[in-house]
């Protein structure tokens, strides 16, 4: 619990409660309250004792159980849990960068399923880190389009950056 200014708390679940969730919860959990709940906390402190809190989760328990059953011998819990990593890919591939390592360590299993999703997570792990590379490069080409336009940068060098632009996109 968090004390909010206006006298209000602020409740989230346990650690110890969230070891008996499905292993990909954790992360999704996480990810709700950062990306919906902090905006809604007019309290910097608040705000800032809740990231703690969340990052203490994802370092003690939703890391730690993922990691052991994506290490385990079992195919068909890494399968399941696969599968669950597959669909929240789908919706926020940036939930995923802690397990990355864990998951090139799969490429040594046999299962076919295993590796269709293994595939499927590291395209669009590619996919996102693509679209990152071209929105740098997009707001870089913006401004350099200005300076160009104002006369600060050569016709030459603007059409080098256009053209790193071009195919970056392409």
């Amino acid at each position: 619990m968090f004390q909010k200014k206006d006298g209000g708390i602020v409740q989230l679940i346990d650690k110890e409660k969230m070891e008996e969730w499905p292993v990909e919860l954790p992360l999704i959990f996480i990810e709700y309250v950062k990306n919906n709940q902090l905006k809604s906390y007019n309290d910097n402190i608040l705000k800032k004792e809740v990231e703690n809190y969340l990052n203490e989760v994802l370092n003690d328990v939703a890391i730690p159980r993922l990691i052991d059953v994506l290490e385990s011998d079992k195919e068909d819990e890494i399968l399941d849990a696969l599968i669950r990593l597959e669909e929240l890919s789908k919706k926020n591939i940036d939930q995923m960068e802690p397990i990355k390592p864990y998951l090139k360590k799969l490429a040594t299993l046999k299962n076919e399923k295993v590796q269709n999703l293994l595939t499927k997570i590291s395209e669009r792990f590619s996919s996102e880190e693509k679209k990152k590379k071209l929105d740098t490069k997009r707001k870089l080409m913006q401004q350099k389009e200005k300076d160009f336009l104002a006369g600060k940068i050569s016709g030459e060098e603007y059409a080098k950056i256009r053209k790193e632009y071009l195919l970056l996109r392409g």
